[in-house]
């Protein structure tokens, strides 16, 4: 699969100035919610709109493509070139692992069973992991509109992967964000900002779970 082709299509109609507002309070949110962990790790860093605006001490991000990161990555960010299954990563290291919209592109869920044992090693006693994904319970119209799909995960599905790769369940929520950045609603910080902090209102537009769990 050419996934450069395939972003390049699916990123073109998207605001980017966008995506950074909403980016810098989300990855703000997650600092707060996991106790201003100093030591972060994004193992699927995208464009590294999270491992940018996280105000941690010490970030990590990883890809199997070095030229994308050396694109999109802060100078502050540690970047890591290759599989985030086989790389190798420090042990019991990370206060947090972040992972945003990845698990679904693995190809089985005994690869997100895998995955998700792996990072349990490389998240420090006590330290959190933090998984953001579309719900296919509420975005199932839309979820195979993306080629690279391949799994379909809930909030349910998604916390039994964290408890089965060792993990304590500290927060589910179902519903958190919307699915995508293509849609026309208004942006800005103080949207952003008070959506964040109305979980009410994530019932009417969130199509992403966040679970939060602790190791």
């Amino acid at each position: 699969m050419n996934h450069s082709k395939i972003y390049e299509y699916r990123f073109a109609d998207v605001n980017h100035s966008k995506k950074q507002i909403v980016w810098k309070e989300v990855a703000d949110y997650i600092y707060k919610l996991t106790n201003r962990p100093e030591t972060v790790l994004d193992p699927a860093g995208g464009m590294c709109e999270f491992i940018n605006n996280v105000p941690s001490r010490e970030k990590w991000t990883i890809d199997l493509n070095g030229e994308f990161l050396d694109k999109y990555a802060d100078k502050s960010v540690k970047k890591v070139i290759g599989n985030n299954l086989t790389v190798d990563l420090p042990q019991n290291y990370f206060d947090l692992v972040f992972i945003s919209n990845f698990l679904e592109h693995l190809e089985s869920q005994e690869q997100v069973a895998e995955f998700l044992g792996k990072m349990f090693q490389t998240v420090k006693p006590n330290g959190f992991i933090a998984v953001m994904g579309p719900n296919f319970k509420y975005a199932y119209r839309e979820y195979f509109d993306f080629a690279d799909h391949t799994v379909c995960l809930s909030e349910l599905g998604a916390a039994e992967h964290l408890i089965g790769a060792g993990f304590n369940i500290a927060k589910i929520c179902p519903r958190f964000l919307p699915l995508s950045f293509r849609g026309g609603l208004p942006v800005n910080k103080f949207l952003v900002q008070t959506y964040l902090q109305m979980p009410f209102a994530w019932r009417f537009f969130g199509k992403q779970f966040l679970l939060v769990a602790q190791k």
